[in-house]
């Protein structure tokens, strides 16, 4: 690569979250380069569980059904004693709002796999490993274009890529987060933990889901990975070994309470360690998240612990959430304001996930003294109400906030649809049966149960969004009723399937028409003339 050379985007990092990061802007055309220090996947398991959500953004990069093939849908996550009595369950349903699995079970490795080969098979991305990133670099104002300063394995020669913008998907020890002047804001939640992963033919006692085991003085995590592969997370001290005969013996006691003991000499020797790691579990959230072009994603932006299984889902939601805006801004000219809406509406999720999983640990872990038993208590008293532990549940993904691109109704108690997601159930179109994103492809839609309104076609006009009447859809009355819920007859869908607006139902118009002049500055190309696409009138 010559130092002078330019890309639109440059990707700092090729876990999953850079490489998903990688196809979404590819589907959008934007070419881009992603820079690895690793030459191959990291061959050892790691994140284990993506909820439904995820799995359809792995089904906007091609690579859904394959994963299903590899994954396992998980019954949901308990909550039990220290003698293993549930003290809360959180269901999981097989088909959940975006139409897969509300819990799937995999190797990383295995998914990064599938990335990697989706990624070799788009022209738009290049993918060179063995680079170790050494700076990022941009004018003291944040404009673009960014420096990326790197050297290759072997070399002490410095090159350079000059980017439109550039992603920093490169973990905890992000290089991309102190290049931008971030620090980590604490979140008061530091473990050690010992992650110990493990194939034997012995029965496992399992509920095909996730357990968390509240016990103060041996607090623990259980799941199964596949038909003969279990992970087990202890809360243990860095200097306890379980190498070694005095290690295994101490490994069998501590799963003993999953496994029948072993029948025989023959039976002790059954199960192999694939491999075990200790990990320090932190909540963190890094205090901004962009500066200019350079942006964080994933653990360089956020720091989950593990109990409730969203580490690598929020970062997957951080790559949906910026690629699609971040393309608009480089390819049709839109506002660079657009890109302000990144932070502002993934940041507060990720902090609502960091504190739900902070308070499921604290459950788990919270001490020893009268304060931690009585926290316990009160955990299990307020999941046995009725609706509780399916509210917690839902609130996994919670709706985005006010903001430029989600339009609140005045007046309207509650929130409505606005933004939440869009269902995504199977539809029949032109004889096919295909889920319902495969119709909207990557753009705004307007989806709608009622003949379309001037108001609304000039709306859908201007955003160049698709208009799709439900009734044509045959998709089994989910849509219909969606709609029926949220009070509305058609709603606004932006291009990563989060309602922007809607319809009142009975009115046949937008509420608010003034403010959709900003809202179309700011997602439209900035050189492009603007006359006024609404109509004056509030008459449908």
């Amino acid at each position: 690569m010559s130092a002078a050379a330019r890309r639109p985007v440059v990707i700092i990092g090729a876990g999953p979250v850079g490489v998903t990061a990688a196809l979404l802007l590819a589907r959008h055309g934007v070419p881009s380069l992603v820079l690895e220090r690793h030459r191959d996947v990291y061959p050892l398991p790691r994140a284990v569980v993506v909820d439904d959500e995820v799995h359809r953004i792995l089904q906007s990069v091609g690579v859904h059904e394959e994963f299903a093939a590899l994954a396992r849908s998980a019954r949901g996550l308990r909550l039990l004693d220290a003698r293993h009595r549930v003290i809360a369950e959180f269901t999981r349903s097989r088909h959940g709002h975006h139409g897969f699995p509300q819990t799937s079970m995999f190797d990383q490795p295995d998914l990064e796999r599938l990335l990697r080969e989706a990624l070799a098979r788009r022209p738009e991305c290049e993918l060179q490993g063995g680079v170790e990133v050494v700076s990022v670099t941009q004018d003291t104002d944040g404009t673009a274009p960014v420096r990326v300063t790197f050297r290759r394995d072997g070399s002490d020669e410095d090159e350079h890529v000059w980017a439109d913008a550039v992603l920093g998907c490169d973990g905890a020890g992000s290089l991309t987060r102190d290049a931008i002047g971030a620090v980590w804001e604490d979140l008061h939640f530091e473990e050690s933990w010992r992650v110990i992963d493990i194939r034997t033919s012995r029965p496992v006692r399992t509920w095909e889901g996730v357990d968390q085991i509240c016990c103060p003085t041996q607090p623990a995590t259980f799941m199964r990975l596949g038909e003969d592969r279990y992970r087990w997370e202890f809360r243990l001290p860095a200097a306890v070994h379980l190498d070694g005969p005095d290690g295994r013996e101490r490994l069998r006691e501590l799963v003993a309470p999953w496994m029948d003991a072993p029948s025989g000499a023959a039976g002790a020797d059954d199960f192999e360690v694939i491999r075990q790691a200790q990990y320090t579990f932190r909540a963190r959230l890094a205090d901004r998240w962009r500066r200019g072009r350079v942006f964080l994603l994933g653990d360089a932006a956020h720091l989950t612990p593990p109990f409730i299984g969203q580490g690598l889902c929020a970062g997957l939601r951080d790559a949906r959430n910026l690629t699609w805006k971040l393309a608009r801004v480089l390819q049709q000219g839109a506002d660079d304001g657009l890109l302000d809406t990144y932070e502002r509406e993934r940041k507060p999720h990720a902090r609502h996930v960091i504190r739900l999983a902070v308070a499921v640990g604290w459950a788990m872990t919270g001490g020893q003294d009268r304060g931690a038993a009585l926290r316990r208590a009160v955990v299990g008293a307020a999941c046995r109400v009725p609706g509780v532990t399916a509210a917690v549940s839902r609130d996994l993904s919670p709706a985005l906030t006010a903001g430029p691109l989600v339009r609140r109704r005045p007046g309207l108690i509650g929130r409505g649809l606005t933004g939440t997601f869009c269902p995504q159930p199977w539809v029949i179109v032109d004889g096919r049966r295909i889920r319902l994103d495969d119709v909207l492809a990557d753009s705004f839609a307007l989806l709608t149960a009622v003949p379309p309104t001037p108001q609304m076609t000039a709306v859908a006009t201007a955003l160049d969004a698709a208009t799709i009447h439900v009734d044509d859809l045959d998709d089994d009355g989910t849509l219909t009723a969606w709609l029926a819920r949220g009070r509305a007859d058609a709603a606004l869908l932006r291009p990563d399937r989060v309602v922007m607006d809607t319809v009142p139902a009975g009115t046949g118009r937008f509420p608010d028409p003034t403010a959709w002049a900003s809202l179309l500055h700011t997602v439209r190309r900035t050189t492009q003339a603007r006359p006024d696409p609404l109509p004056r009138s509030t008459a449908p």
